[in-house]
């Protein structure tokens, strides 16, 4: 086994030789020499220097994970990149993602305390991984026409089950969980703050950050968007309605980590998460807050009840600090005509019940099996598929009958039912605090797949991949002895 100035050394060098081949690759871009080469001897510099003064905390795994979470949050995704001539886009949180993948991987070669760990959901993970592989074996004709989308849309897919496995293998102490939650949270304070901002103003701080970052490139994406003559906050998400959805996605753990220090401040933050995910404007937010509602009755029945006095101060609070935004969230939900009639209306360019019949018929039933191939929907043009060959579902769930089929479907809603009962089953017999993290796991993820039902969630990289860190997080919790999550109150 590896000592730790060593583990440190060893992580600091594969991160050094990430930075060295993402200069390599990047060197086909235009602005490589004057951009991407400082940034890449910056991080094999800083790499070299913590290995030695200070890597047990800036290159510890949580500290690494830490680094992916803010990347996440803070850098949008798709509107900016580093420049390049590479057939996708040179993503700041692809490089780290990276870069932290192949220090793991280093590590599981080299060091035998670090190595891949089994979870409660690797039986929903490997039938929806086979569901995939099986979707494209009976569509080869259709996936060969589709080649590019569906290998980057597999790319995609991998990082999303490293970052899973990287968290769960990694983090084997409460106190680490705690701190992903604690970067989680406060850097999820900061896009809510943000988010009123952007409601109140329409300016949104994130669509500026190259004047800060020059090495990256802007790449402007969603023009302002209003709902009931307000402005609908985007933050760092790519859409309001994904951008409220990570929000919503975050109030559970603001009310663990109030529930584990008992401080106000953590409550007040839940609250700001909850003030920013209504000023989106979007009505998914607002089924998973009800969601989330749902799964904390059936977690912790008692303490929701003696929160129901504070509703009605809440709503006032959110009236004050931000007017309009009870009576846009009302409007959502009772349009002029009925929602209904709206979501029949193929004008107002979401009309989920009217693409719920032709998907069904025209992409469902020729296979519902194995559906018509992974990433073969494509909905929106792209340089290598300008034309689009399905509509737009604004459904993930109907949009993954459609890809993969039952199997895949079916795989995806046996994954989050797992969680849940693995969740509330340990939780129910855990007097210790980790049963408060439990909860917000399990209201998170049970958040996300009832979001599901009203977008295209997959299509959405940063809420989903803090939908994967989330249940990381919960299954890295459930291997971890309540006892340790008693000392960490007690530090």
């Amino acid at each position: 086994m590896l000592d730790g100035d060593t583990r440190g050394l060893v992580t600091a060098t594969a991160i050094s030789f990430g930075a060295v081949a993402l200069l390599a690759v990047a060197e086909t871009g235009d602005y490589a020499p004057r951009i991407v080469a400082p940034l890449a001897m910056l991080i094999a510099l800083a790499c070299v220097s913590f290995a030695f003064v200070s890597y047990q905390r800036l290159l510890s795994w949580p500290s690494l994970i830490g680094l992916i979470v803010f990347v996440i949050l803070f850098i949008p995704i798709k509107r900016y990149s580093l420049p390049s001539s590479l057939p996708f886009q040179l993503e700041p949180y692809r490089v780290i993602v990276f870069l932290v993948c192949v220090a793991w991987g280093a590590s599981l070669l080299i060091d035998r305390s670090v190595r891949v760990r089994r979870s409660v959901l690797d039986g929903p993970m490997l039938v929806y991984v086979i569901a995939i592989v099986l979707s494209l074996l009976a569509n080869l004709n259709r996936v060969g026409g589709l080649s590019q989308d569906v290998t980057k849309s597999l790319i995609f897919f991998s990082s999303f089950l490293l970052v899973y496995y990287l968290l769960v293998s990694v983090l084997r102490r409460a106190r680490d969980v705690d701190f992903v939650v604690r970067c989680l949270t406060v850097g999820g304070l900061v896009l809510a703050i943000s988010g009123i901002f952007e409601a109140r103003t329409g300016y949104n701080l994130f669509s500026h950050l190259s004047r800060v970052m020059p090495f990256l490139k802007y790449n402007p994406g969603e023009d302002v968007l209003l709902r009931g003559g307000h402005f609908r906050a985007v933050g760092s998400a790519q859409h309001p309605i994904a951008f409220g959805a990570a929000l919503v996605m975050l109030i559970p753990l603001a009310v663990y980590r109030a529930q584990l220090t008992r401080r106000r401040f953590w409550w007040l933050a839940a609250f700001v998460f909850v003030l920013a995910a209504l000023a989106t404007g979007s009505r998914t937010a607002v089924t998973m807050l009800l969601m989330m509602t749902v799964v904390y009755f059936v977690f912790q029945r008692r303490q929701l009840k003696r929160m129901w006095p504070a509703l009605l101060p809440a709503l006032i609070v959110i009236h004050v600090a931000a007017p309009g935004t009870l009576g846009t969230a009302v409007y959502s939900f009772f349009p002029s005509g009925g929602i209904v009639a709206q979501q029949q209306d193929a004008a107002v360019g979401s009309a989920r019940l009217t693409t719920l019949g032709p998907v069904l018929h025209n992409e469902v039933a020729p296979d519902p099996v194995f559906g018509e191939g992974f990433a073969t929907r494509i909905t929106t043009p792209s340089p290598t598929t300008p034309i689009p060959n399905a509509p737009i579902t604004d459904d993930q769930w109907l949009g993954s009958l459609a890809e993969t089929g039952i199997v895949g479907a079916g795989a995806l809603l046996w994954l989050l039912i797992r969680f849940f009962r693995k969740c509330q089953r340990a939780a129910a017999s855990d007097p210790s605090p980790r049963r408060f993290l439990l909860a917000a796991a399990a209201a998170a993820v049970s958040s996300y797949g009832i979001g599901m039902l009203t977008y295209d969630a997959f299509s959405f990289i940063q809420v989903t991949i803090i939908f994967f860190v989330v249940l990381a997080l919960g299954a890295a919790a459930l291997k971890i002895p309540p006892a340790e999550w008693q000392q960490l109150v007690a530090r």
